[in-house]
């Protein structure tokens, strides 16, 4: 019978989040950019990690890879086949899919170019029919990723594979930005009922140190600037009224900037 699977946020350095993917007894870790609490984790909840799951090779992503492989000699490392990192791993890419054994899950690896060249997400199907998004640094909640090394039009494209996934796909993201992201988005969309909701419940949840993650992507279609480039008031807003949706993003994002 299948295990209920559990996602812990993990609060790592100034505002990423660690996500701790288990049933109880096995784990998997995304984006261990410290091994510290991460591994104060796994002794308070018995775990035992089987793998290690990387989206991008910045430092505050893989820093504690180090020291949770040297805890762990075990431990299994996925990282994209795209980039280099100064550890063993097993290199990946879409289409490719991850079996997770001892979870019993299976992972679609999503190649989603922009914050870097070789970012990856990772997306599953578990039952009882959840979906879950482990997105790094491309998607926030209300927000999208620097452009570091790709294009305005890679970012673009990779974003618009994330909108493509299930309404009801939760969307675990690395950083806590979605309070300052939606400050954000209300200069552009202050209309928006759902965009006003979304910051007072967020809000309240910062308010009580609580985690304003994972979000649900049908939320974010609805919220987020990056993933409404359609829309008539952003594009008011910035006062290019016959743009495209790609000229729309690549305005918004070099004024997100700034901001």
């Amino acid at each position: 019978m299948q295990t209920a699977l559990h996602i812990i946020a993990i609060p790592a350095l100034k505002d990423n989040y660690i996500w701790l993917m288990h049933n109880g007894q096995h784990a998997t870790i995304i984006d261990p950019g410290d091994a510290v609490p991460v591994l104060d984790a796994l002794n308070r909840h018995r775990l035992t990690p089987d793998s290690i799951l990387i989206t991008h090779h910045h430092h505050d992503h893989i820093d504690g890879v180090h020291a949770l492989c040297a805890a762990y000699p075990n431990i299994r490392v996925y990282a994209s086949q795209h980039e280099h990192y100064p550890f063993s791993y097993i290199g990946v890419r879409e289409p490719d899919c991850i079996r997770l054994e001892s979870l019993q899950i299976n992972l679609a690896v999503i190649d989603l170019p922009g914050h870097t060249l070789g970012h990856i997400a990772f997306f599953a199907s578990t039952p009882p029919e959840q979906k879950i998004l482990f997105c790094g640094d491309t998607l926030f909640g209300a927000g999208c990723g620097r452009l570091f090394e790709g294009s305005a039009e890679q970012m673009f494209i990779s974003l618009q594979k994330l909108a493509a996934l299930p309404a009801e796909t939760l969307v675990y993201c690395t950083h806590e930005y979605t309070l300052q992201n939606i400050e954000f988005a209300l200069r552009l969309e202050p209309s928006n009922p759902m965009l006003i909701k979304r910051y007072h419940d967020t809000k309240q949840y910062r308010a009580q140190r609580l985690p304003s993650l994972p979000s649900h992507l049908g939320l974010e279609l609805k919220t987020n600037p990056f993933l409404r480039c359609h829309s008539e008031e952003i594009k008011s807003a910035i006062h290019l009224p016959d743009a495209s949706e790609l000229q729309v993003f690549t305005k918004i994002r070099e004024i997100k900037n700034h901001y």
